[in-house]
């Protein structure tokens, strides 16, 4: 089927003087004057749906408009339905940060990864810290060594204000 516009003109809408008719069941009836082909559609008790507006002439389509507005929401609340939401869970890191306490944010990085989220690391700076961006990168690389096999580094490490940020994504089978 023809991908139809939001926007369609049916019936006494449609502007143009002879239309390219097509009936409901998908046969070319050829150019017809617009005043013929109402008045096929009224013998049908259907509308006449302007389908291609920029072709010469118009194409116009004998068929039910409700019934299609109803099948094409439905269609799109399928692809709704289908369409995965990817979350950003962050997870803040400071340079100076205890090897247990690494562990447990390297766990919750491996479950929000496995859960298909993607995951914004931030290694905080305070103070004279900012002196040493390179024990941010170090820990960082930590880090992506130890998921390297359940993660991709989406984003490379970089220093945006007092944070060296990274974002990390789960890797595709």
């Amino acid at each position: 089927m023809t991908i139809i516009s939001k926007d369609l003109r049916i019936n006494e809408e449609i502007r143009a003087k002879e239309v390219r008719l097509v009936s409901s069941d998908g046969e070319q009836l050829g150019i017809v004057p617009l005043k013929e082909a109402l008045r096929f559609a009224q013998e049908k008790d259907l509308d006449l749906v302007e389908v291609a507006p920029s072709a010469k002439p118009p194409v116009c389509r004998i068929m039910d408009y409700g019934k299609y507005k109803y099948e094409q929401s439905k269609r799109e609340k399928e692809a709704r339905k289908k369409q995965k939401i990817i979350n950003v869970k962050e997870i803040k890191l400071r340079p100076n940060i205890e090897a247990h306490d690494l562990v447990t944010k390297t766990n919750n990085i491996v479950r929000f990864l496995k859960d298909g989220d993607k995951v914004k690391v931030t290694v905080m700076f305070r103070g004279r810290e900012m002196a040493h961006t390179d024990l941010g990168k170090q820990l960082l690389d930590k880090v992506v060594d130890q998921l390297k096999d359940i993660t991709i580094v989406e984003r490379q490490p970089k220093v945006e204000g007092r944070n060296m940020v990274m974002i990390l994504a789960p890797k595709q089978d």
